[in-house]
């Protein structure tokens, strides 16, 4: 019999990311004042201004030139409250948990970095000077699930093979992006992703319990990067797959 470990087991970098996130948010709630708290997020949140005072004479913000690199992907860490920390571990459990399979631990925090910079970069771009803090691992999150798309959708993979669970599904070659953008199914997926932050972009919604309305260029970021990056990250060899493409029009 066939283990189910790949559905039910959460990879331990999975646990131990989730793990900082949550204690990060119940470190700020129990242990920081509100004073202390606003200079953690001076410090380690994604301030936008805080890259237009480097070039003019705006306010010094703490942390200095370290935090001004630091901060494009500890902002990734940090969550307004308990519903906007669940909802982005919701989404991160599943996409998460399917490229650390894939990934290992180095490449997926790797990716987790890249996606989470790629995400603060798409915000910095679209509110230049803006003294509001971006917190979130949304950016990230959404990174993790256009790489997760990469490979979900091949055939045998991970979605074809849900009740048969293998370490095998989650090993199988990637199509190229240009082939993956002719399957249906992840075509569907995109539209629906595309669409949904649309909604967001005009302003239909915002984060449960929170004041701003949710960063949805940076979650277009984050995908966008995830999309694109993924075959640097990915450990398993594309070549494989066209010499699979290769044998069934053979067998054919």
């Amino acid at each position: 019999m066939k283990s189910s470990e790949p559905i039910f087991n959460i990879p331990p970098v999975m646990v131990a990311l989730i793990g900082a996130m949550v204690l990060v948010h119940f470190g700020r709630y129990f242990l920081l004042s509100p004073d202390a708290d606003l200079e953690f997020l001076l410090r380690f949140a994604f301030i936008p201004a805080r890259y237009t005072a480097i070039f003019s004479a705006g306010p010094e913000y703490p942390g200095g030139v370290a935090a001004d690199v630091w901060t494009f992907v500890t902002y990734a860490l940090i969550h307004g409250d308990i519903t906007h920390l669940a909802t982005n571990m919701i989404w991160l459990l599943p996409f998460g948990s399917a490229v650390a399979r894939r990934f290992g631990r180095a490449r997926f925090m790797l990716m987790f970095v890249a996606t989470a910079v790629a995400g603060a970069l798409a915000h910095l771009v679209t509110h230049a000077g803006e003294a509001f803090p971006m917190i979130g691992a949304s950016g990230a999150v959404s990174g993790f699930m256009a790489a997760a798309v990469r490979f979900v959708f091949e055939r045998g993979g991970p979605i074809d093979a849900w009740r048969r669970p293998d370490p095998a599904n989650y090993r199988l070659p990637a199509a190229p992006l240009s082939v993956a953008l002719r399957n249906p199914r992840v075509v569907i997926f995109l539209l629906i992703w595309f669409a949904l932050n649309t909604v967001f972009g005009l302003g239909a919604s915002i984060v449960p319990g929170a004041e701003q309305e949710i960063a949805w260029q940076a979650h277009i970021g984050g995908f966008l990067a995830g999309m694109v990056l993924f075959p640097i990250f990915d450990p398993v060899s594309a070549l494989q797959h066209d010499r699979d493409v290769d044998a069934d029009s053979d067998d054919r």
